[in-house]
């Protein structure tokens, strides 16, 4: 759960270094428009839109290590300014195919082929499965001690055998059980489940009663490139429709009872034949570029020698992705993603010249540039384990990721629960700052520090605050607020200064995290178009915007408007809201109650597919 601590300026006394950064800082601070030129190089065409892999991506490598270059930096011993790791840039179906065959005497074995009919899951292993079929419901397992026992398997032997379960979870649960199931729900963990039950793979429909129903799973890029360790696949409507021919009860019927939650409804084994699945992808594999650069210490080294101060440097190319929130009018646009993070890049940049005005530092800064962080946290998670920096070396990391729309001088400070000491040392180093501070102990992010937190290093997480141009070809460089980004630079330089100088490194403290895996693309179903503002400190849930069109938009809400119940459930954070979306159907109206200027309004938002 967030916490929120309000840092205002204060008369309180900075350490010697953070003074000296401070005079300096007054004496050379280049003009805002240092950093303007860097978040318009970095954003502009000739970077085309720094997809990880492309050679958009290459160029601004090569501009960066131009960059740490001009600053004096030196380049990571043994590994040079440039570290390439490998990575799946895309996964494709190259052919599956689902074959019937039927017991002694039967008719002729159906086969059903992708696309249309049979797709393998993107995380699935390649191969050819035999065996038994057996119906599992949802596949959901949900552990007793979070008060609502559920088991799919209760009673079924899947061992050796093909599951078949139903996307998603029960349509018509309370509230509470679906917001607890859908926790459960995603793709990948009813992967798992099938797996550590023995089944040898597993097939997904979209019931009667679901959203999309019949249709296939899309194959979209999975960034969690690893295979589920079994073959998986989704199948349509009429693929389900066939394997239930011989069943007792039809798969309509069976999907209404476990719905309503009918305790009488369970799985069984299909009998009549037996199910051939061949799962066939086929994955391109490319290289990109993570770019470093060392800013030595001096003297005597200090404990846990090593800062990073980093910002992913990659973005969306022209949105082919599917991570893109481009508007209809806007496809194939380039993105060039001007707070989503040149304006992390240029802020790096900018925290090491104010390093450099100040070169007496116990420890090393490392100033680092990650690609592949919209495919999820690839570059950051290579570096991690290429043994380049072993974690127990790393003092702390400091990350950067939208940090360009600073709004009434308001700057959240991220997974601050990772360590007890930080919140004195941002208070130290705010001083003569004067950022209005929201710390947010949370560091379960998706962001690059979270790859480091996973190494148990100390990490913040620096961001400004989302806003309705986010990965959207209107995230553009006139739209950043570059006085508010050097502010934010200044109070980077400041944490990284007295990170490098402490003699002692703060303590690493396992942050909690929230009960159940979290929710994924594939289980959260519905959609309301509500962009939230995450630097706000109010009580509910802020909105930076709302999507033009979406849900949220038809019913009249807009920026700055503070939700504090959806569908009759208080909302008090964004956990609140995402646990209530996730209970939402769709196409059925749900009351909202707002805020807006303090006055409480009622509206009624019909949630979308997403």
């Amino acid at each position: 759960m967030r916490t929120r601590c309000r840092i205002p300026c204060g008369a309180l006394l900075a350490t010697a270094l953070l003074a000296g950064l401070s005079g300096c800082a007054s004496r050379v601070a280049a003009p805002p428009a240092s950093l303007e030129e860097r978040v318009r190089r970095l954003a502009s065409e000739d970077f085309a839109g720094r997809m990880t892999g492309s050679e958009g991506e290459r160029r601004a490598a090569d501009y960066l290590v131009q960059e740490l270059e001009r600053l004096g930096a030196s380049p990571l011993s043994g590994r040079g300014f440039r570290l390439t790791f490998g990575f799946a840039a895309g996964t494709r179906d190259a052919g599956s195919s689902l074959l019937l065959e039927p017991a002694a005497g039967g008719a002729p074995a159906p086969r059903f082929a992708a696309p249309s009919q049979v797709r393998a899951l993107s995380f699935s292993s390649s191969g050819s499965v035999e065996g038994p079929l057996v119906f599992a419901g949802y596949g959901l397992v949900v552990p007793e001690s979070l008060g609502r026992s559920y088991d799919s398997y209760a009673g079924l032997d899947v061992a050796g055998k093909i599951v078949l379960v139903l996307r998603y979870f029960p349509e018509d649960l309370p509230a509470k059980e679906r917001q607890l199931l859908s926790r459960y729900a995603g793709l990948r963990t009813k992967a798992m489940l099938a797996r550590e039950r023995g089944a040898r793979a597993l097939l997904v429909a979209a019931g009667p009663r679901s959203p999309h129903a019949g249709e296939v799973v899309p194959m979209t890029f999975d960034a969690a490139v690893s295979g589920s360790g079994i073959a998986a696949a989704s199948v349509s409507g009429e693929v389900a429709e066939a394997l239930f021919a011989g069943a007792p009860v039809p798969l309509a019927e069976l999907q209404a009872a476990l719905d309503a939650g009918d305790p009488h409804a369970r799985g069984f084994e299909l009998p009549g034949f037996a199910l051939r699945l061949e799962t066939r992808l086929e994955r391109e594999h490319r290289e990109a570029i993570n770019v470093v650069g060392v800013l030595p210490a001096s003297g005597e080294p200090a404990p846990r020698p090593w800062v990073i101060v980093g910002a992913h440097y990659d973005h969306l190319g022209s949105g082919a992705h599917g991570n893109s929130l481009a508007r209809e009018e806007e496809r194939g646009a380039l993105h060039p993603g001007a707070d989503d993070n040149a304006s992390g890049v240029a802020a790096v940049l900018r925290i090491g010249e104010l390093l450099t005005r100040e070169p007496a530092r116990r420890r090393n800064v490392l100033l680092a540039f990650w690609s592949g962080e919209e495919l999820g946290l690839l570059g950051s998670t290579a570096f991690g384990e290429s043994g380049a920096l072993e974690p127990g070396q790393i003092a702390g990391v400091l990350n950067l990721d939208m940090v360009g729309r600073v709004r009434a001088n308001r700057l959240a400070l991220q997974a601050v629960g990772t360590s007890p000491d930080w919140p004195a040392l941002l208070e130290r180093a705010n001083a003569p700052v004067g950022l209005d501070l929201e710390l947010q102990e949370d560091p379960y992010l998706p962001t690059d520090s979270a790859s480091f937190d996973r190494l148990d290093v100390p990490t913040l997480n620096l961001f400004s605050g989302a806003h309705a141009d986010y990965h959207r070809p209107s995230d553009t460089p006139d739209r950043i607020e570059y006085a508010g980004l050097e502010r934010v630079a200044q109070l980077g330089a400041r944490i990284a200064g007295e990170l490098a100088a402490l003699p002692t490194p703060p303590t690493f403290a396992r942050a909690p995290r929230r009960s159940g895996p979290a929710a994924g693309r594939d289980s959260l179903r519905a959609y309301t178009g509500t962009v939230p503002d995450y630097v706000a400190d109010v009580e509910g849930l802020a909105l930076a915007s709302v999507a033009s069109g979406g849900p949220a938009d038809l019913a009249g809400l807009r920026a700055g408007d503070v939700i504090v119940e959806f569908a009759g459930q208080q909302i008090a954070n964004i956990y609140d809201y995402t646990y209530a979306l996730e209970a939402a159907r769709i196409g059925e109206p749900v009351r909202v109650v707002y805020l807006r200027g303090g006055e409480r309004r009622e509206a009624s938002i019909t949630p979308r597919e997403r």
